[in-house]
């Protein structure tokens, strides 16, 4: 079954469209000030724009990560040995979707980008490219170990590619289905990701066999296969090899562009880089397919439970699914560390907090952790500044973690200057930092089951619609 996949949805609350966006929406935008080189070391603060991706400009509690993160921290470096007065400056790194990367240079919200991956810059207006970091970067197919080959992309018309919100494979597929329309051949579909998914999350859908296969730029399609060993790069099958990455400024910064490229020229990224990003990441990308024939089944037998307590509290029971897959694998007889049990890993004394005594069938397991997880939603995150989709995100950390220690990032996110009430990418940068990925894993891997089951809900409430009908 294949449609656009329009949202990551709200896990737990059935909402409008609009509220299943990822993040609050971007409003009360100005245009600010254009800053060169001068006003940038003046301000002691150079405005760095970078792509959410964690390839990109993760930071793992000390431990550099991300590509362009490395790049950037060189960069601070290099502006501060040539600082003719003695100043010093500092990097603030601003997160936002790759989509939304050059719209917020051209208001003046940052005074570079630094997105690691290509753009799709047709839209930009007064934008500068620095020199290129890669030359003629491919764009591949990549799709599961084990799935069929195809020898061109002329055998996948009619078809469906996966791509990240933002892609520069967009404008490219555009691009050659002009080509498939001269020789009257359906288009290549696209179905775009939630904005909440970066690039590293498609892949693992990809690996995990949720997606059937999508198209990335080669090194970093090589970079995440060294992390998720089932995955196939096909280098041989390139859509297109026209674009370079590179760092964009405003042309009325010609000097900060000047320095940029002057500290491109001699930049090298560290040996180690890659050893650092597979120590940390090995084993967190294992996303597994929730949809085989004996786990539908599993989640059948457990269905009217879920459905019961999930409309009790307003929840999406298939929130509650992809909870239960992610804790127990959809099987009630788990047992797991502190006394959490069955199929949603609930602790005794979290259920007790909500009334419930025994949590040792399904019904009642169900039932604490529905409530539990409403009581959370109640008394730490019913503010109206959230957006559902959000709000459940931080309800999924409070899960993890405790709500208390998920409100203490929030204050950090705040101090810093990201959005307190946003969990992916902002919130969620900080959980990295001093957390680490334990956290960020389990919110993204309930979503990641929560798009599969969205992607088949027809198929899996078929049955429950048809007993309404009957009634």
């Amino acid at each position: 079954m294949t449609r656009l996949l329009v949202l990551l949805a709200c896990l737990l609350l059935p909402l409008s469209l609009q509220a299943r966006l990822a993040g609050p929406p971007l409003t009360g935008h100005e245009q600010r000030p254009v800053r060169d080189l001068a006003d940038v070391r003046k301000s002691g603060e150079l405005r760095v724009l970078v792509n959410q991706s964690r390839n990109s400009s993760g930071e793992v509690k000390g431990q550099i990560i991300g590509v362009e993160y490395h790049r950037l921290r060189a960069f601070e470096r290099y502006l501060n040995s040539n600082a003719r007065d003695g100043r010093t400056l500092r990097l603030k790194i601003i997160p936002r979707s790759k989509d939304q990367l050059l719209g917020a240079l051209q208001r003046g919200e940052g005074d570079l980008v630094a997105p690691g991956e290509l753009l799709d810059t047709r839209t930009a207006q007064a934008i500068s490219a620095s020199a290129a970091i890669r030359n003629d970067v491919p764009l591949v197919f990549i799709a599961r170990k084990g799935n069929r080959r195809y020898q061109s992309f002329e055998q996948l018309a009619g078809r469906t590619l996966v791509l990240p919100a933002g892609s520069a494979v967009g404008e490219a597929l555009e691009q050659f289905n002009q080509q498939l329309a001269l020789r009257k051949r359906p288009p290549i579909n696209i179905e775009w990701a939630d904005s909440s998914l970066a690039t590293e999350d498609v892949l693992e859908m990809v690996q995990a066999g949720i997606y059937p296969f999508t198209v990335v730029e080669l090194p970093i399609a090589e970079r995440w296969a060294k992390v998720m060993p089932k995955l196939r790069v096909d280098r041989d099958m390139v859509l297109a090899q026209e674009s370079d990455m590179s760092w964009f400024v405003r042309r009325d910064a010609p000097m900060l562009r000047a320095s940029i490229d002057r500290f491109l020229a001699s930049y090298r990224s560290p040996d180690d880089l890659d050893s650092t990003f597979q120590r940390v990441y090995r084993r967190l990308y294992k996303v597994h397919y929730p949809l085989k024939p004996g786990d539908v089944q599993r989640l059948e037998r457990v269905r009217p439970v879920l459905q019961k307590h999930a409309d009790e509290q307003g929840f999406d029971w298939l929130a509650l699914a992809a909870m239960a897959f992610k804790e127990s694998t959809l099987n009630p007889a788990a047992r797991g560390s502190g006394g959490a049990t069955g199929l949603m890993q609930i602790t005794p004394a979290a259920a007790r907090s909500v009334g419930v005594g025994n949590i040792q069938g399904v019904e009642g397991n169900v039932q604490a952790s529905a409530r539990y997880l409403a009581m959370i939603r109640r008394k730490f995150f019913a503010s109206k500044q959230l957006n559902e989709r959000e709000r459940l995100a931080f309800v999924l950390a409070a899960y993890n973690m405790g709500p208390e220690r998920v409100q203490g990032l929030r204050a950090e996110a705040r101090r810093r200057g990201l959005n307190p009430n946003q969990w992916f990418f902002q919130v969620e940068r900080v959980a990295m930092e001093q957390v680490g990925m334990g956290v960020v894993s389990y919110v993204n891997s309930v979503n990641k089951y929560y798009v599969a089951y969205d992607r088949e809900r027809e198929q899996l409430e078929a049955q429950r619609r048809a007993i309404s009908t009957r009634k």
